[in-house]
């Protein structure tokens, strides 16, 4: 196959993983590296797991992330359709042709006798793997079997000596012995396909030219593999990208925090920022960047510098690179972005009026630069839409507790009520004429405000937030402040 054309194939019974997405962008970037073809199909031939809500969430996952798909769900291709669920008779045709050919054959043993037959094997030191039994029945035998009610399964007949090798782009070859593989089933007997045998007839159909997919697959390959070759299907190439895993080297899991896309969206995190850190988790670019502008990635993709070692998943350096795109991204972009998290908090109305827009940006873009999500700038903006009523206890230590900090805060107030023009350059020549004729620290005046006007010890420029806040509600918390320390610290 000449043309590359790589599939995501993601089964809906949950959200999509934090790991999915990496092994969808890996798909992704490789198609747009080599002008090839992204497909999107959805394996849902788990009929008592998969949901149509999960198979909308994924979509709308992908989507928000940016992935978009060339063939797949609400766009069609000349493959389709691309909902395993919905391509039953090429499954039927395959299995037929294995069966006509023996290559395969009906297995009319009960879930009773097989659980019963391992328990043996087991207790006598035996590999727990499927005698066979069935493979050599009679056409009497199956007669005699049907009579009695048995709905049988399709098993796949795999050879009892020799090997079968994995050619993968990412470990080298990889040798699985024949003998330490089960007669598989392809075909269960609810007549629904089983993985190993719908995914191969799919990627052949489809004309898949590289399957690239988590490690945790590299053990179904090799029978997969045996299905090609029963099939008489040109094998495509494999890439098995390494497993991620929480810092502790555990399976990545929800103690470990959130795990799948749309929790890291609701809390704030950019999609950039989330493709950025993905790229990096088992991939290596030639140069040390973090930072990764999509085109960048794409021209410099490749399968060979993908680590065979297992990728350990930092949201500390995922929350550090989100932090970058809130600073550097467009901001009436990242304004719109936040508005929804400032209104779920109460402190915007939704719909936000226009005439507020232009308020709302400036204040985003103050606060912008100390945060790491979008769910951090509610807080960090909090006091530009409410009443400030507390304020943090090691700021009043600090500064509200010195001797004749009231008196200060009042003098202060003075001079910024007398300004003909309440700009953040015209407070900061107030303050500073201020601090000199009274022969202190601008610090001493300025932290003590900044605790005052926002009930904190840190944030934006000082001067900006004044600007921001107007001259009537700075001139009223600087009032409430001083009373607050006369009625608490006198």
């Amino acid at each position: 196959m000449s043309t590359v054309r790589v599939r995501f194939a993601p089964s809906p019974t949950g959200s999509l993983h934090i790991g999915g997405a990496r092994t969808a962008l890996f798909n992704w970037l490789f198609a747009r590296h080599h002008g090839g073809a992204f497909v999107l199909r959805i394996d849902d031939t788990d009929t008592e797991r998969s949901t149509d809500i999960s198979y909308r969430e994924i979509l709308a996952a992908m989507r928000w992330l940016g992935l978009d798909w060339d063939e797949g769900p609400e766009k069609g291709g000349p493959y389709g359709p691309y909902l395993q669920s919905q391509r039953q008779e090429f499954y039927r045709q395959a299995a037929a042709r294995l069966l006509n050919e023996g290559k395969a054959y009906l297995c009319y043993c009960t879930v009773e006798e097989l659980a019963a037959r391992r328990k043996i094997a087991q207790a006598e030191g035996r590999p727990p793997m499927y005698d066979r039994r069935c493979r050599y029945l009679t056409p009497e035998d199956r007669t005699r079997l049907e009579k009695e009610g048995r709905q049988p399964v399709i098993r796949l007949a795999v050879p009892d000596q020799g090997t079968t090798t994995v050619k993968d782009i990412v470990r080298g070859d990889v040798s699985f012995d024949n003998d330490t593989i089960d007669d598989f089933i392809i075909v269960k007997s609810n007549g629904m396909p089983t993985y190993n045998f719908a995914t191969v007839v799919d990627d052949h159909l489809m004309q898949i030219s590289h399957i690239i997919r988590a490690e945790e697959h590299l053990s179904n390959t090799p029978k997969q593999i045996l299905v090609y070759q029963a099939l008489g299907y040109e094998l495509p190439a494999f890439a098995h990208v390494p497993m991620i895993l929480a810092p502790d080297r555990s399976k990545l899991s929800k103690r470990h925090g959130a795990t799948s896309v749309e929790e890291y969206r609701d809390e704030g995190y950019l999609p950039e920022a989330i493709i950025n850190y993905l790229a990096l988790l088992g991939w290596s670019p030639e140069g040390d960047e973090e930072i990764i502008p999509l085109e960048e990635m794409i021209n410099s993709f490749s399968l060979e510098r993908v680590s065979k070692n297992a990728a350990i998943y930092d949201t500390k350096k995922l929350t550090w690179i989100n932090g970058h795109y809130l600073r550097e991204g467009d901001l009436d972009r990242i304004t719109r972005l936040a508005v929804p998290f400032l209104q779920a908090k109460g402190l915007l109305p939704d719909p936000l009026p226009e005439k507020d827009y232009d308020h709302v940006r400036a204040i985003i873009a103050a606060v912008r630069d100390r945060v790491k999500t979008l769910g951090e700038v509610a807080d960090a903006a909090s006091y530009f839409f409410t009443d400030v009523t507390t304020y943090e206890e090691k700021g009043v230590r600090k500064h509200f507790s010195k001797p004749g900090a009231a008196a200060l805060l009042d003098e202060a107030r003075e001079e910024l009520a007398a300004l003909p023009q309440f700009t953040a350059a015209a407070a900061e020549e107030a303050y500073r004429t201020l601090a000199e004729r009274k022969g202190i620290s601008t610090g001493q005046l300025f932290h003590p405000t900044r605790l005052a006007v926002t009930g904190r010890t840190m944030g934006p420029g000082l001067f900006e937030i004044l600007e921001l806040l107007g001259k009537e509600t700075v001139l009223e918390r600087l009032s409430r402040a001083s009373r607050w320390i006369r009625e608490n610290l006198a």
